[in-house]
């Protein structure tokens, strides 16, 4: 079981996608989702485009990019939370949960009242993250319906 370090207190900046250090992180999200997806990669790849998102958080240790997350307009009044990571070595710290409370912050200063995302049961570490966060498994949307690695988790904001 992984433990826990004493939370640390990243600085988070909001921008959008063409931000180059949102673009290399991803580029890690997408090398390390090859990895643990192997196969069925070529499917969710084709789903996480970066062009044009609009609501990007990065979080900083210092100079050093450590983590990403973004959303963008899912429906009347709901974000879909896209491309969540943080670097291996920062992990377990509370950077991956402070940028998604950054994103549903920013979502609902936007006027949105609900979030949805998609992760992996390939990831159990996000699925803990996304339920300690007030997160529940909804019923698989969209293109991920009868997706069998696909979990699908909605929350409503405050």
């Amino acid at each position: 079981m992984t433990q826990l370090v004493a939370p640390i207190t990243p600085r988070l900046v909001r921008t959008d996608s063409d931000h180059p250090d949102f673009r290399a992180l991803v580029a890690l999200l997408d090398h390390y989702l090859a990895v643990i997806d192997g196969e069925e990669h070529a499917f969710y790849a084709q789903l996480n485009k970066i062009d044009r998102i609009r609501h990007v958080v990065l979080a900083y240790l210092g100079p050093e990019p450590v983590g990403c997350g973004a959303f963008r307009a899912f429906g009347p009044g709901v974000v879909e939370v896209k491309r969540t990571y943080v670097q291996p070595a920062q992990r377990n710290q509370g950077i991956a949960a402070a940028v998604l409370a950054e994103l549903e912050a920013w979502a609902g200063e936007l006027g949105y009242t609900g979030t949805v995302l998609e992760t992996g049961l390939k990831q159990p570490a996000a699925i803990r993250l996304y339920e300690r966060s007030g997160y529940v498994r909804t019923a698989n949307y969209g293109q991920y319906v009868n997706v069998e690695n696909s979990v699908c988790m909605s929350k409503r904001l405050a």
